[in-house]
């Protein structure tokens, strides 16, 4: 899918190019009543895949975590530096998840391994504070970003003007397409990340400032981090091309 620059930033063409991003946005789609998906598939909740001998994760007091997502690459268009197959799945806390410390980042490189089929250890009673609120089938769709108001990377100056002060020059027709190819909202792996608040890797005295946004969750109808928030992971480019999945660190921050 092509990204269209509106015309009343035609004259900035040159400079977006520089900030323009790959990114997979993500649609996301509740299951009907009674449907079960296949166990390989991409999802938000349910079941995950695991290999016989793998051993369910589980957080810091012996309880089982919850899979939110997991990502089928065989499943995704092609992302540079992404796998192009296996399986990658996010776990968080049934009940502690809002702390953003008891979490697990799984990535399973060879999917042919026998997988277990019994998770009846996985009890009603572990999703009743899950924020996403029933098991979705996930769409995959490629496309390009030019930037996102809310991630410190994008610092362009259109007509020496921040992006703020410059849709303030314009009619309301333009602002609004101007605001529109700069949210980075939504569910997405990669590109550019979205915050209600501010971006944690913008911190003069962390070591963050490299990492790239592996996988974002955002409120819809039937997903909500807190008061209308979003979640993302992130990982040093490093880690993400040699596959160091179990660096990713998570964070979501709302309203």
């Amino acid at each position: 899918m092509q990204t269209i620059i509106p015309p009343v930033l035609n004259e900035f063409k040159n400079e977006l190019e520089y900030y323009k991003l790959d990114t997979i946005k993500i649609t996301a789609l509740p299951i009907e009543d009674g449907e079960i998906l296949e166990i390989k598939r991409s999802k938000f909740l349910g079941n995950p895949y695991l290999p016989l001998q793998f051993e369910y994760p589980k957080d810091k007091n012996d309880k089982p975590l919850i899979l939110i997502a997991q990502l089928n690459f065989s499943e995704i268009p092609t992302l540079q530096n992404y796998p192009d197959s296996g399986i990658l799945q996010f776990y968080i806390s049934a009940t502690d998840w809002y702390d953003m410390t008891d979490y697990r980042v799984i990535y399973h490189e060879n999917t042919s391994i026998d997988h277990q089929t019994d998770f009846s250890f996985l009890t009603d009673d572990l999703y009743e504070e899950t924020p996403i609120f029933c098991e979705h089938r996930l769409q995959f769709n490629k496309n390009s970003e030019y930037g996102g108001s809310e991630d410190f990377r994008f610092d362009i100056k259109l007509n020496g003007k921040d992006l703020y002060d410059y849709c303030e020059t314009l009619s309301k027709e333009e602002a609004d397409q101007v605001e529109s190819l700069f949210d980075a909202s939504g569910h997405k792996i990669s590109g550019y990340a979205y915050f209600t608040q501010s971006d944690p890797r913008d911190n003069k005295m962390s070591n963050l400032s490299e990492d790239l946004l592996l996988l974002q969750i955002d409120t819809d109808e039937q997903i909500m981090f807190g008061d209308c928030g979003v979640a993302n992971f992130f990982i040093h480019p490093d880690d993400l091309i040699n596959k160091r999945f179990d660096k990713a660190w998570f964070n979501w921050d709302c309203c």
